[in-house]
């Protein structure tokens, strides 16, 4: 008799054989959610981490890619693009991804294929937390996007007033800002250097 075990979301499934170009997107939170799901890192369950603040809810199904990991080489290459903005390390967290898609998904939890076509260089207190901009491969409507230019200003901009504020509190000022909304290229960079992050971090963290 054989015992079989649920992998781990970030370390247990792979960021994609075709990655950059196709990913592995794991969702944590839809559109529909009024809190905000994140995974516990220890046990790879979904875990609350908090309400959605006032109204503000995702505007995509939103998640990691696994096997990556915001390091230095994410950070290194956020302080090479982010101009005067202060990159002190990456986030060291996997990951972020948005994923678009014409139909919806009820819930989270679940594993999809997405196509990057774009991202945010997301600074958060001095932490590069870039997110990924992906549609779901095979999507009748979304596949007509291949890159962030194709995507109409105003949904763009409603993905970065969700990140923008999701964290603010009324009379304090953000700690988030986004310096640039990039291509197709670019996250795929992004993309190649958050996997050889996370080679590293389990070099230094996880030694035989």
């Amino acid at each position: 008799m054989t015992t079989e075990y649920k992998a781990h979301p970030w370390h247990g499934i792979s960021a994609g054989e075709k990655a950059p170009n196709t990913v592995t997107a794991f969702i944590e939170i839809v559109p529909s959610d009024t809190v905000k799901y994140e995974i516990d890192k220890e046990t790879g369950y979904l875990k609350i981490d908090r309400p959605q603040k006032f109204s503000n809810t995702i505007p995509a199904l939103y998640g990691f890619i696994p096997r990556t990991y915001c390091g230095e080489k994410v950070a290194e290459y956020a302080r090479d693009k982010a101009g005067d903005v202060k990159v002190n390390r990456g986030d060291e967290d996997p990951l972020d991804i948005c994923v678009l898609s014409e139909r919806n998904v009820s819930h989270g939890n679940i594993i999809l294929p997405a196509i990057p076509v774009g991202g945010f260089r997301m600074v958060d207190n001095g932490e590069a937390d870039d997110k990924i901009i992906a549609v779901m491969k095979g999507d009748a409507f979304y596949m007509q996007w291949n890159d962030v230019s194709d995507c109409p200003d105003s949904y763009i901009d409603r993905l970065r007033h969700y990140f923008l504020t999701y964290k603010s509190i009324p009379g304090e000022e953000s700690t988030c800002q986004i310096t640039h909304v990039y291509g197709r290229e670019e996250a795929y960079e992004v993309i190649r250097r958050s996997m050889a992050d996370y080679k590293n971090y389990l070099n230094i963290y996880y030694k035989p």
